[in-house]
């Protein structure tokens, strides 16, 4: 008999350590893949048809850099394809019905000469067409598609006043329309599409310490704003994802400044925390390899891919890498 109590506390003690080992691996794992052709920052990501594609950016010298470069998970490899009509950093975009969109933007550093221009990509004939403006300038707009539309939300203006505009662009129309603005106005946010209704996440309402913690969620079918759990770490500038049923907000800008510098400099957010829509609730996921923001997200298949970005705030140095996150 006590052999058997033995046994049975012995099992006890496996079972809590499985469950432990579990716990840990359900955090997820970081690992990289080919790397981009070109170091970059304040790019827009999205998948598109089992691919992904990176727009725009601070690259190669330019502060509004037109690269589009598509990476195939399949293959592990990039390619640069049809650069866009226009240079753009901080742009929006979202892919739709085989079409990929780039919505909005800057031309200049920091937050300077925002635009009105939109354009839609075929990835088909590698060509780019334009589409009707923004109704101001606006850059660092945050982009999502619901019922076959595109809502644009957010960003700041030539003014570099951050604006709660929202507006809602018709393929079929080709016309854009006005939406409930976002309650509290920001930029660099992360905004993502789960079951029918959009994610307004974190974002700054001025300079890169000036984040929030906002989470606001937009329901198309009453044409209103409610508020969410808000984001654990308050952080602008991080790349959101759906994966697996969570939204992901990955890094952000900017946990620590650096008093030696004026414009520039200190360390970004690490941070990696998902939400979960069917609890109401976030965790805690495995923090980046690196920390970084000025990055974009999207995911394919069994992975999310983060795309690019810069390791430091401000004017730190900008990476080519592409890391992958993947939970069990």
């Amino acid at each position: 008999m006590k052999h058997v109590v033995v046994g049975a506390v012995a099992a006890i003690v496996v079972g809590f350590a499985v469950a432990a080992l579990a716990q840990t691996a359900d955090r997820g794992t970081w690992s990289t893949r080919a790397s981009l052709p070109t170091q970059r920052n304040e790019v827009g990501v999205a998948a598109l048809d089992g691919k992904i594609y990176v727009l725009g950016g601070t690259a190669l010298g330019r502060f509004d850099s037109p690269l589009n470069q598509e990476y195939d998970p399949a293959t592990d490899r990039w390619r640069d394809r049809a650069p866009l009509p226009h240079g753009q950093s901080h742009i929006g975009v979202a892919g739709l019905r085989h079409r990929l969109y780039a919505i909005g933007g800057f031309t200049n550093i920091v937050h300077v000469g925002a635009v009105v221009l939109c354009f839609v990509y075929d990835p088909a004939s590698d060509s780019w067409q334009p589409i009707a403006p923004l109704s101001s300038p606006r850059g660092s707009v945050g982009v999502a598609v619901v019922g076959g539309k595109l809502h644009a939300i957010g960003g700041r203006g030539l003014d570099k006043v951050t604006v709660g505009t929202h507006e809602v662009y018709d393929p079929v129309t080709g016309k854009w329309s006005s939406a409930a603005p976002l309650p509290t106005p920001r930029d660099h946010i992360g905004v993502v599409a789960v079951g029918g209704k959009i994610h307004v996440i974190g974002g700054r309402t001025a300079n890169t310490t000036d984040n929030t913690n906002l989470h606001d969620v937009y329901d198309p079918a009453t044409d209103r704003w409610t508020a969410a759990a808000p984001l654990p770490t308050a952080r602008s500038s991080g790349a959101a994802v759906l994966y697996h049923g969570l939204v992901l907000y990955a890094g952000g800008e900017c946990k620590k400044l650096d008093p030696s510098r004026s414009n520039a400099g200190g360390e970004p957010f690490d941070e990696n925390e998902a939400y979960d829509p069917n609890t109401g609730n976030w965790r805690t996921l495995t923090q980046l390899p690196a920390a970084r923001h000025a990055f974009g997200a999207a995911a394919v298949g069994r992975y999310a891919y983060f795309a690019a970005g810069a390791i430091g705030c401000g004017g730190g140095p900008v990476t080519d890498q592409l890391l992958v996150f993947s939970l069990r």
